[in-house]
């Protein structure tokens, strides 16, 4: 496709998505836009966008597509900028927002004057953040939520995926309130039940010393997504509050019957809360992106020796395989091997384990 396009925010989603675009729609002409002019002269060194605006306006006025990659609230702002401007007649405007149905209200008055806006979120994301992170393959295989609204005529959303064809999604058409239901329960609310699990180590720590150092195992694991950006989840708790509140008085209610189990001490029960967490746990796709970034994990039964984590890591590059983080396990409960290496792909982990098999005798285990 040929034409202009508009990323709005230039850190991993907007860049991502530009590098997507650019390398389908190798005609057209990216433009990028950030208050951060640092980002944004880094994304036009880095090729990530073809040109660089710091002016929205001018920038908004001819462009063909606009992707707004921002904050939530600076979203709603932004929208409200639109208002304003003379956009193309046929411009196509969507969002990468984690919350749907506020932003969707927000552009109601944009449709009202024939403006296309199809809201938009791609459920991928990386440890790592800002344009210097972004890539190609981010989004291959992930569920791309689209929330058209009210008046969107159904060739755009299909323009709109024409567009967004480079990124290898699979796209869901949803409603923006079933969208923020269900994210909120296998994404938003996740997050802040890993924030009040934190929040109650803390509490305890002063009182038991040794608790960091006991933490560092799979509590870090299971709580990993508490140190997410604090602003962009405060902003995502406040849009999707009532949801929210549903859920975590449906939570509630559920510590209360745990904690009835617990006190009848009737074992069978207790027995068949856990086996049923686990039979519906482990029938969850495994090879699914989900919308909270996974990760893969290769445990390795190392000896303690001087040089040994060099030893590995030094076979993983020899083969240009790349780690998102690695660590040494002191608390080990449940969890096999006492070297954690973490991969972003599970093809960067199956090279690593057939890597480590052929150079190793060390025992090796999968997270």
């Amino acid at each position: 496709m040929n034409g202009t396009v508009l990323i709005i925010g230039m850190g991993l989603i907007g860049g991502s998505l530009s590098l997507c675009i650019k390398k389908e729609h190798p005609h057209a002409t990216i433009i990028g836009h950030d208050v951060n002019h640092k980002e944004l002269r880094l994304a036009r060194s880095l090729g990530v966008i073809d040109e660089m605006s710091l002016s929205l306006q001018t920038a908004a006025e001819q462009a063909d597509l606009i992707v707004i990659s921002t904050p939530v609230f600076q979203t709603e702002k932004i929208l409200t900028q639109f208002e304003s401007f003379s956009l193309k007649e046929n411009v196509l405007i969507t969002d990468t927002g984690s919350t749907k149905e506020q932003i969707m209200r927000c552009s109601e008055r944009l449709t009202k004057n024939g403006i296309q806006f199809i809201g938009g979120h791609p459920m991928a994301g990386s440890h790592k953040s800002g344009v210097a992170a972004a890539k190609e393959i981010l989004f291959e295989n992930a569920f791309y939520m689209l929330t058209p609204g009210s008046g969107v005529a159904e060739e755009n959303v299909g323009r709109l995926q024409d567009w967004l064809r480079g990124t290898h999604a699979k796209f869901l058409i949803v409603e923006p309130r079933e969208h923020d239901e269900l994210t909120g329960m296998i994404s938003h609310f996740p997050h802040i039940v890993a924030a009040s699990l934190v929040h109650q180590a803390k509490g305890s720590s002063t009182e038991h010393p040794y608790l960091r150092r006991l933490a560092a195992g799979g509590f870090r694991d299971i709580t990993r997504i508490a140190s997410s950006n604090p602003t962009m989840w405060k902003d995502i708790t406040i849009q999707n509050r009532g949801v929210l509140l549903s859920l975590l008085r449906e939570w509630k209610v559920e510590m209360d019957e745990v904690v009835s189990l617990i006190e009848l001490n009737d074992s069978q029960k207790i027995y068949d809360y856990f086996n049923d967490a686990k039979t519906f746990r482990d029938e969850l796709p495994i090879l699914e992106k989900g919308a909270i970034p996974s990760f893969y994990d290769l445990f390795v039964d190392v000896p303690d020796y001087p040089g040994v984590i060099s030893e590995v890591t030094g076979y993983l590059a020899q083969e240009k395989i790349s780690l998102t983080n690695i660590r040494i396990m002191e608390t080990r409960e449940d969890i096999y091997g006492v070297l954690a290496i973490s991969f972003q792909t599970l093809e960067d982990r199956e090279r690593a384990l057939n890597c480590l098999r052929e150079q190793t005798n060390y025992e090796l285990f999968l997270g």
